[in-house]
């Protein structure tokens, strides 16, 4: 009987996602060779090259697209009858809180794979700062919250989260800018005193007695983002949010050194089972999906 290999697909969308087979590793829980020799035998199967390979990573092929976009359609739709046949309802309201660090391709990424194994699901989102987004999870208006905080430092948030991924924390100045002598004040651009890594660069920076002075306050990362890019001030980002064209990281050396920060879900226990069989479900794509 023609047909493809459920567990060879699934090794398909997670090398793509990943960008690389060793990344892959990680999340099929299988050898390098093992997920070489499932991607040979799904291009038997496909009838043509699905992957392209190199140093960089691997990129898809036109044949190996179109596999990519039916693999993701038939494991949304074996997982959706899984849950259905188990009782885990399909149906409902999500409202979820996400830090706007987190970047919006990532996100994009994300809602597509929740909707995809989730048939029927209502979807809110509420995208700002994580102690925005916390304090919503704490009262109650979020189920499910991804938030970003500095590793080793993380006050208000539970101790059981679940760590969804790390990142490197940088200093981030506009392309062709030029860094100023150790005498002269550093110019910020930075989130307001509410944000905790506008804490984090102040502290760092007066626990090295280097001076300082906040040239531009942004009202959210995006804005962060741009006023870096043009050149209104050194920022702090992670390392995913350093996307603007006109970005690039401060040489090492010139400041001091950050910690890495970390990407937490914030789940909340539901009353209903069903609801919280829904929830769980869920909270598995998400640490599914950024785990690459």
């Amino acid at each position: 009987m023609r047909g493809f290999d459920f567990e060879q697909l699934r090794t398909l969308v997670a090398v793509v996602d990943a960008g690389s087979i060793s990344a892959a590793v990680s999340t099929r829980f299988l050898s390098q060779s093992s997920l070489s020799e499932q991607l040979r035998k799904l291009e038997e199967a496909a009838g043509g090259q699905l992957l392209v390979r190199s140093k960089m990573g691997v990129q898809t092929t036109a044949v190996g697209e179109r596999m990519v976009d039916h693999a993701r359609k038939i494991l949304a739709l074996a997982d959706a009858a899984w849950r259905d046949m188990h009782g885990i309802p399909l149906e409902g309201e999500l409202n979820l809180g996400i830090s706007d660090y987190f970047r919006p391709s990532h996100l994009m990424g994300l809602l597509n794979r929740i909707a995809q194994q989730h048939p029927g699901l209502r979807i809110r989102t509420q995208v700002g700062k994580s102690d925005e987004v916390m304090a919503a999870h704490r009262n109650g208006a979020l189920d499910l919250a991804i938030v970003m905080r500095i590793v080793g430092s993380a006050p208000g948030t539970p101790s059981d989260v679940r760590v969804l991924r790390t990142e490197r924390l940088i200093w981030v100045m506009a392309n062709g800018q030029k860094m100023a002598c150790e005498q002269k004040p550093i110019e910020l651009a930075l989130l307001p005193e509410t944000c905790s890594l506008h804490r984090l660069v102040r502290q760092q920076l007066d626990t090295h007695r280097r001076p300082h002075v906040i040239a531009h306050i942004a009202s959210g990362v995006a804005g962060l983002q741009a006023a870096v890019g043009a050149g209104l001030g050194i920022g702090c980002l992670n390392a995913s949010a350093l996307i603007e064209p006109g970005m690039v990281e401060v040489p090492k050396g010139f400041l001091p050194a950050l910690p890495d920060a970390e990407f937490v879900l914030l789940e909340t226990k539901q009353s209903d089972s069903k609801a919280s069989l829904r929830l769980q479900s869920i909270a598995e794509v998400i640490a599914a999906t950024l785990a690459v």
